[in-house]
């Protein structure tokens, strides 16, 4: 890929939705600095705008990572399933369903993990 090729759908993506997660992050602070529950509603926060950079950078890497499209799609699960369970709790009154948080938090975790494998795996196409 040249450097000014369009990046493939794949990589934009995961620009998307670094963006949306990105978006998610800031409105989530805000609804815990106007009264919601900041344990919650932080945490939720603070999980999307902790993985919104990675996935800005992994989408605009342009595929050149290996693994990089997988850690992409962990982190996205991940951390989106962690945020959601923990909005869920503050505004529906419970979770998505039983031990989402911490399945979203291992995908996460798993998602960093391959994301620090690809880093090191010999970049040969």
């Amino acid at each position: 890929m040249t450097a000014n090729a369009p990046l493939p759908l794949t990589q934009r993506s995961f620009v998307a939705v670094a963006g949306l997660m990105g978006a998610a992050g800031v409105a989530l602070a805000a609804a815990a600095a106007h009264g919601g529950d900041a344990r919650e509603l932080g945490a939720a926060s603070a999980i999307c705008l902790a993985h919104a950079p990675a996935l800005l950078a992994l989408g605009l890497s342009g595929g050149r990572l290996r693994l990089g499209a997988l850690a992409a799609i962990l982190l996205f699960a991940g951390a989106g399933l962690f945020s959601l369970d923990m909005a869920s709790r503050h505004f529906w009154g419970g979770p998505v369903f039983p031990m989402a948080a911490p399945t979203g938090g291992t995908t996460a975790i798993l998602g960093w993990v391959v994301l620090a494998i690809g880093a090191l795996l010999p970049q040969g196409r």
